[in-house]
């Protein structure tokens, strides 16, 4: 017989018995769990987080296994949205899910987004367009929005509160093509852009295939890091550091950096820095 309070008794002591409890009341929208988000997903459920509206159109299949939670062989050609609902499902059987398994689109975004308290962003690094949509939707509504990518063995982490900086203002990707609309999303997402320093193939970088390098160890600490931050913000305690602040750990390089880009992407060192330096790094004429 399942007992919630049993099931995520180890928590108490991080948080008290009243803040496991609004985590079991909280809700949570995870756009994408593929990448990042399978993962987000679970350990969101092994906090005790009780509501969950997800979104995922894709199937697994082999190119996942080195990071994507849910990856096996017993779910190769099955819907990830599937896939992770019933993950959820095993950890807290109580967990209601609402399933989007066609994915987040224009039409369905306002009940994508219906009562929750956080949107959790893990949808592919190339869909800019739909992204750019529910974090609009996000500030119009008063939604915390959080992204933490795994960039290279490390991860860096944005956070979008109401009010302040949007998600348009900082990445300024209006007017720009697709190619560099990704670019400046990267450059963006990490401004430090640490691991460029130990990719060692670069021709693995391709934007026309829609491929880019992951690793493990990068997807394990974005979850760690997002859901800690995703629990400051239920939980309204702890400071949460947001845009145009933002933070990247990088554990193959053993540093953590706490950035800073006031006027985001039009900020003068992104300018002149990254941005030239990406371009070469793809090749890029």
């Amino acid at each position: 017989m399942f007992d919630y309070s049993r099931a995520f008794s180890r928590n108490i002591g991080w948080v008290t018995t009243q803040e496991q409890e609004r985590l079991r009341n909280a809700k949570v929208a995870i756009g994408g769990l593929g990448g990042v988000g399978g993962d987000h997903a679970i350990v969101c459920s092994r906090l005790g987080i009780g509501h969950f509206h997800i979104a995922d159109l894709d199937t697994f299949d082999l190119s996942n296994f080195n990071r994507q939670a849910g990856a096996s062989m017993s779910t190769i050609g099955k819907d990830k949205s599937a896939v992770v609902e019933n993950i959820i499902k095993g950890i807290n059987p109580t967990a209601t899910i609402n399933n989007w398994e066609e994915g987040i689109q224009v039409s369905n975004i306002d009940d994508f987004l219906d009562g929750v308290d956080v949107y959790i962003d893990s949808l592919d690094i190339f869909a800019i367009d739909i992204r750019r949509k529910v974090f609009a939707a996000c500030y119009d509504k008063g939604i915390p929005c959080i992204t933490a990518a795994p960039m290279g063995m490390g991860t860096s982490m944005l956070i979008f509160m109401p009010g302040q900086m949007s998600f348009e203002e900082y990445f300024r990707i209006d007017g720009l093509s697709h190619e560099d609309q990704i670019i400046h999303f990267i450059m963006g997402v990490s401004p430090s852009m640490m691991q460029v320093e130990y990719l060692k193939v670069n021709d693995s970088v391709n934007f026309k295939n829609k491929d880019v390098p992951s690793t493990p160890m990068g997807v394990s600490l974005a979850a760690g890091v997002l859901v800690s931050n995703v629990l400051k913000l239920i939980l309204k305690r702890g400071d949460v550091i947001a845009a145009p602040w933002g933070l990247h750990f990088d554990a193959y390089k053993n540093r953590l950096v706490k950035t800073w880009r006031p006027w985001g992407n039009d900020n003068p060192i992104q300018k002149y820095l990254i941005y030239p330096r990406l371009k070469k790094m793809f090749k890029r004429d």
